[in-house]
């Protein structure tokens, strides 16, 4: 025991034995013991605080450090609902990190629903690519050509990027981080091949992407052959062939990775149809095709599998009938955690997609 606790100690008993005695008697405490113990506290209670001080200055220095010390990777998603449901850039961003312990994954997206590259481009969409050395003219333009397209009625996506413009040119001073890697989402206008417009507007938004060093990930979306119930026959191999070739050449001529969903889905339904891939009430990607894609964009971001990696669970944006929260569009849970089998499955056949991919788009 301290000096300090044992004369604290003392003086309670004492003080307390004092305070009970039935005799009238008064306990006084000698001025310079009392002094002492003052004296005695107060030198303690500085060197705690002196020691807090220290402690809290080197935690903040160490917590500074490791932030600084971290690598962080700026991606850009642009879009539609294939990319906004399930809240797509977060949970990449949460295996991203959970792959990748010392890094911060920065996800920015632009979303229109139900756009395509040729809308995106129109709307737009090409200034925030660029936004690292985009000027206040070239911004002012835009807007005044998104106030004319505004005008028109028939036009339902000119007012949210008029909007999404004027407040771009406000705040376009600040500093803006340059892009690591462009994600470009398809959306039912990759059908066609070379010939069609997911080919020809994918290289304008690339060739803005390697001018300032981004990397280009093509996130091609399968919204045709995506099963709302479990499959009792293999599904059609030579159509989704043909698709991904066509993709895996595109991505070959603008030196892109990408995350084939038609191939992963492909492979989904033959090694699992007991999954499904959409919603019946709702034409959007289901849990399961969600976090099959959220892996496939982790495979071409690091170019490694998602094996193993730690998340589990997915929880869409949409509701029951706009209203229960807790339910999808189907009326099942919104949240799915996924069974340590279904979870290491679906994250081997993205490896296995994204690999056999590559292989098609280097020869």
């Amino acid at each position: 025991m301290s000096e300090l606790a044992f004369i604290d100690d003392s003086f309670d008993s004492v003080a307390k034995s004092a305070h009970n005695e039935t005799d009238v008697f008064l306990f006084i405490l000698p001025h310079r013991l009392r002094d002492q113990i003052m004296k005695i506290k107060l030198r303690l209670l500085s060197a705690f605080l002196c020691l807090f001080c220290v402690s809290v200055h080197v935690n903040s220095r160490t917590e500074a450090a490791e932030t600084d010390n971290k690598e962080k990777l700026n991606v850009l998603f642009i879009g539609n609902s294939y990319t906004a449901r399930h809240n797509l850039a977060q949970v990449v961003k949460k295996m991203a990190e959970a792959g990748n312990p010392n890094l911060t994954f920065n996800p920015t997206t632009v979303i229109y629903g139900g756009r395509r590259l040729v809308d995106h481009w129109n709307l737009g969409s090409q200034n925030i690519v660029r936004l690292h050395e985009l000027t206040a003219d070239e911004q002012k333009q835009t807007i005044a050509g998104l106030e004319k397209d505004a005008k028109d009625p028939k036009n339902r996506y000119a007012a949210a990027a008029l909007k999404r413009h004027q407040q771009l040119l406000k705040e376009l001073d600040a500093e803006h981080p340059s892009w690591d890697v462009i994600v470009l989402q398809s959306y039912r206008d990759d059908l066609k091949g070379a010939d069609s417009l997911y080919a020809q507007y994918a290289p304008k938004f690339a060739a803005l992407a390697k001018a300032q060093g981004a990397r280009v990930i093509l996130y091609e979306t399968t919204p045709n052959t995506q099963n709302a119930k479990a499959l009792k026959n293999p599904p059609d191999a030579a159509a989704v062939m043909q698709k991904v070739k066509a993709i895996a050449a595109l991505a070959k001529q603008i030196d892109a990775s990408a995350a084939p969903m038609s191939l992963a889905g492909f492979y989904c339904q033959t090694e699992r149809p007991d999954f499904t891939l959409r919603f019946i009430n709702d034409a959007h990607l289901n849990q399961t095709m969600a976090y099959l894609t959220a892996c496939c964009l982790y495979a071409a971001l690091f170019d490694r599998s998602p094996e193993g990696l730690p998340v589990d669970s997915i929880t869409d944006i949409r509701y029951f009938d706009n209203k229960d929260r807790t339910k999808d569009r189907d009326g099942n849970p919104i949240t799915t955690t996924f069974s340590a089998r279904d979870q290491a499955d679906l994250q081997r056949i993205a490896w296995k997609s994204y690999q056999q991919f590559k292989t098609l788009s280097d020869d």
